[in-house]
Order: structure tokens, then C-alpha cells, then sequence
């Protein structure tokens, strides 16, 4: 008897609509409703707006609601979306009726970055088992899937934290890499903001210096909603350096959208991510931390001066 092939690392992080219909009664299997939209401001950080009014009308049978803005940022963070506690993961977690041994199943509507935040919170938590549902709500309503009003019955858990340090990076880190041959600066917001001919900014428009461009929203499929195929996400990170370095650094402006490029980066199985905490939030409004506006280079995506 032949074995069967080997799960790809995006059919483990990326459940399908069928799958999940077939495991919605699974007790070891828990499904958290990540809607939210961003509302872009002209200058700094988006403001939030909850999903949970949506969620409470229509729902994935038995998922949670839990808001990556409120729910998994640090309160008393300098910045709005600062990582949180060990203590505040475990007791929202725990809340919700979820155990660091359950399979998590992420979904949303609308913004893909609201749902990978969540993601890589309870990836760099040490969370073993987490994946998103490809295309999401949209597409699981799409596909005429059974949707509830009806709130879960839940029972509080023990949520253990074993955190992964090494996905969560610093300014002091950031610096750091300038002077290492071996790291790269993925930038995740447009190629505007990037180049800063356009878009919101954080205080300085522009980028960090020496960093490339790899939008987050370039990789999503806008007629669909999910991810573009592993060979044109490897393409694009490949064109921003990824690949080359031994250390790749995803920031945006507060780290949302690039949990997108983070969750890439690990389906794709880069050996060495970080996403930069706070991002341009942080940096731009700290003078001595060095940003280039300069001018979008159309072949490699970084800038010149």
C-alpha cells in the first residue's frame, strides 16, 4: 500500500470551506470569528471598527468573536496595536473556551490583516495548531454554507503561552539589521506609501531605509479573496529579498498588514521572519531612526535616493 503525500504547509495553514463544514462538530476544534475593518486615517494609526455587530447577526456556526485591536494589543502599550502579555493571551483565550492543545480555525470579512494579526499572535505564542479559512466569510457565504445567530456555549480553559521570542522584533533590532548583509526590510504597505507618493503616513513619509517593497495586498486575489498561488507569493518575496537573507524583517505601519507578509513568510517556510512590533507607528515618529522617502525603484522595489 502507498502512503499518502504529505500535507503542504498551505493545506495546513489554509483550510477550505469544504473541510471546515466537515469538522464543525469536531470538540477538539475551535473557530474565532477576526472581523474587522480598518478605517485609514491621513496621518498615523487606522481606527477600528468591530465586526462583532456582523458577527452577532450572522456567524459560523459555534465560532467566538475576538478583535486582534481590543482583544490582543497591549492596553497600556506606547502604541496601538503594541503586542500583548503572555497574561492577557491566556486570559482572552481561556475565556473564549480555547486551550493551547485545541486546532484553531481563523475566518473574517472584509480585511485579510485583521485576521493574520490574530494569527500571529497565537503563532509567536506558541499556538501548534492555527490555520485560516481560505477566502473567508465571504467566501464561505459564497458557497451557500450554513451561517448562525445562535451565540456558543462556552466553557472556560487553560490557555498556556510558550512564547516565540524570535518573531518579535524591536526598533534596537531593526537598527541592528542595517549593517547585516544577511537581513532584508519587507515593506507591507503599498507601493505609494512606500515611495511616499501617496497614502497615509506616521508621522515622516517613506520607508526605512534600505528596505523593499512586497505589498500585502498584492498578494491576495481581490476577486476572491484568498491567497495568490505559493509560486507567484515565493516570486514577490523573492523580488523584495526575502529568499536571500537569513533574516527577514516585515513591517507596515503598526504591524497589521504585515502579518500578512509574516503568515507568508512561514507557509512558504522562511527559516527566519520577524515582524517589527509597533513598525512605523514607532519609527517614523522617532527622529534619530533613519527613513528614506526617495523614489520607487520599478525593477527591484527598493528605494534610491
Amino acid at each position: 500500500m502507498t502512503s499518502a503525500p504529505p500535507i503542504s504547509r498551505r493545506d495546513q495553514m489554509l483550510v477550505s470551506p469544504q473541510w471546515l463544514q466537515a469538522h464543525l462538530d469536531d470538540p477538539d476544534l475551535r473557530i474565532i470569528d477576526c472581523s474587522a475593518q480598518l478605517i485609514i486615517q491621513p496621518v498615523g494609526a487606522s481606527r477600528v471598527e468591530s465586526g462583532l455587530p456582523q458577527y452577532r447577526q450572522a456567524h459560523i456556526p459555534g465560532a467566538r468573536y475576538l478583535n486582534m485591536a481590543t482583544d490582543l494589543s497591549d492596553p497600556t502599550g506606547a502604541y496601538p496595536y503594541t503586542f500583548p502579555s503572555d497574561a492577557q493571551i491566556a486570559g482572552v483565550l481561556g475565556t473564549l473556551g480555547i486551550s493551547d492543545s485545541h486546532r484553531v480555525v481563523l475566518y473574517g470579512s472584509g480585511y485579510l490583516g485583521s485576521i493574520t494579526r490574530v494569527w500571529y499572535v497565537l503563532h509567536t505564542a506558541g499556538h501548534r495548531s492555527v490555520a485560516l479559512l481560505d477566502g473567508g466569510f465571504e467566501r464561505w457565504q459564497r458557497e451557500g454554507r450554513p451561517v448562525s445567530a445562535e451565540l456558543p456555549a462556552i466553557r472556560a480553559e487553560t490557555y498556556r503561552v510558550r512564547r516565540r521570542p524570535e518573531h518579535i522584533a524591536d526598533a534596537q533590532t531593526v537598527l541592528a539589521t542595517l549593517d547585516d548583509p544577511r537581513s532584508c526590510r519587507i515593506n507591507a504597505l503599498s507601493r505609494e506609501q512606500f515611495s511616499a507618493t501617496g497614502g497615509t503616513h506616521y508621522g515622516r513619509p517613506g520607508s526605512i531605509v534600505a528596505s523593499t517593497s512586497a505589498p500585502a495586498r498584492e498578494m491576495v486575489d481581490p476577486a476572491t479573496g484568498s491567497l495568490l498561488p505559493d509560486d507567484v507569493l515565493r516570486a514577490q518575496l523573492a523580488a523584495a529579498g526575502a529568499w536571500a537573507a537569513e533574516r527577514a524583517v516585515a513591517y507596515c505601519g503598526g504591524g497589521i498588514a504585515a502579518s500578512t507578509t509574516a503568515f507568508v513568510l512561514e507557509m512558504l517556510g522562511h527559516p527566519g521572519w520577524t515582524l517589527y512590533d509597533n513598525s512605523l507607528l514607532e519609527w517614523a515618529t522617532r527622529p534619530e531612526l533613519p527613513m528614506q522617502p526617495g523614489r520607487l525603484d520599478d525593477t527591484t522595489g527598493a528605494t534610491r535616493s
